[in-house]
């Protein structure tokens, strides 16, 4: 979202192991973080203001801090990590002010090649993801009431605009937030979603088909100014978590989780998290129990979201984990790392 971009800042029972809190790294830079990606437990990926990026291959005992040459001025809020040397880097900001930029690394982050960059007047990327090596997506806000969406099927070596006669026609003022590189996430081989606010309701879009076509559905969440959902995660086709709140009032207690177990078609409140307000990513633990991180902390729920706790009080704005160990990341050059049995 547009003006975001201003704004910087099976039921278990829990053992006290997993409460423990996140590990803080050390990393060679200022930068502020929104985007990480894991491409397996000690593979990960982040993105950054000042055209920044991270890689760890060892699970965080190491990072290579890096800048994207010729994108000092590009915030990446958006990464995908698809192994130790290949990843994707997605810029967010006004394209007319040459920041809708995505570009490319296979040799570890040596080297980038800018895959695609467009100054149309409206186009302001939000989130990229990939279903595999070759076949992927990036959406931005809307140009004339409808999602700006791209697919690659070669690597992002090309990409194809969806037809706007394909997507639903969208609400007064929605659009998504380019707050955690999580309101765009795939499943399997052919689903995708997106989380929308802004509007008068949390909407959450769907394909079956890489995007080709789309329907719609409401959340029980409220949307406004400054307020829907920010991130969201699918754990099979039918099961999937979003999460949300309003960032210029970040601490202020109400809903801000959902469920859905039809593949998005309907949606049921969870309990208001620990601590409550803004949260903007969400992942799965072993033992099905869920993490979701915000500026207002950090919470983990064992019974799908009935009841959370809390896990710290650090601000974070994005997460990405892999069979129970986690990376999370925030604002001036804040990086953690957790593992979760």
């Amino acid at each position: 979202m547009k003006h975001l971009i201003l704004y910087l800042a099976c039921s278990l029972t829990l053992s006290l192991p997993a409460l423990s809190q996140w590990q803080p790294q050390t990393v060679d830079t200022d930068a502020s973080f929104r985007a990480v990606s894991v491409a397996g437990p000690d593979i990960a990926w982040i993105g950054g203001t000042k055209g920044t990026f991270l890689r760890t291959v060892d699970g965080g005992k190491s990072w290579k801090t890096g800048t994207v040459p010729d994108a000092q001025t590009c915030d990446f809020r958006d990464v995908q990590a698809i192994d130790a040397q290949t990843a994707y880097l997605m810029s967010a900001g006004p394209a007319e002010k040459g920041q809708a930029r995505l570009y490319k690394t296979t040799d570890g982050g040596q080297n980038w090649t800018l895959l695609y960059q467009t100054q149309q007047t409206g186009v302001f990327f939000d989130g990229i993801d990939f279903w595999d090596d070759q076949h992927g997506i990036v959406f931005s806000d809307p140009i004339d009431k409808k999602w700006f969406i791209l697919t690659t099927d070669d690597g992002g070596k090309t990409w194809q605009p969806v037809p706007p006669a394909s997507l639903p026609l969208m609400e007064p003022n929605e659009a998504a937030f380019a707050a955690s590189g999580t309101c765009l996430v795939v499943q399997g081989k052919r689903n995708v979603w997106i989380a929308s606010g802004g509007g008068v309701s949390g909407r959450v879009y769907r394909s079956k088909d890489r995007g080709r076509s789309w329907t719609v559905s409401n959340t029980p969440l409220p949307a406004g100014e400054a307020t829907g959902l920010f991130g969201m995660r699918f754990f099979s086709d039918k099961i999937g978590v979003v999460v949300g709140g309003n960032y210029k009032q970040e601490q202020q207690p109400g809903q801000n989780a959902a469920i859905t177990r039809d593949g998005g078609q309907t949606w049921e409140l969870m309990a208001q998290t620990d601590p409550p307000g803004l949260k903007e990513a969400i992942a799965l633990l072993p033992g099905d129990r869920l993490l979701t991180v915000g500026p207002s902390g950090t919470s983990l729920s064992a019974d799908q979201g009935q009841t959370w706790q809390r896990l710290d009080t650090d601000g974070f704005h994005s997460l990405a984990c892999a069979k129970g160990t986690c990376y999370t990341v925030g604002a001036k050059g804040k990086v953690a790392v957790q593992r979760f049995k």
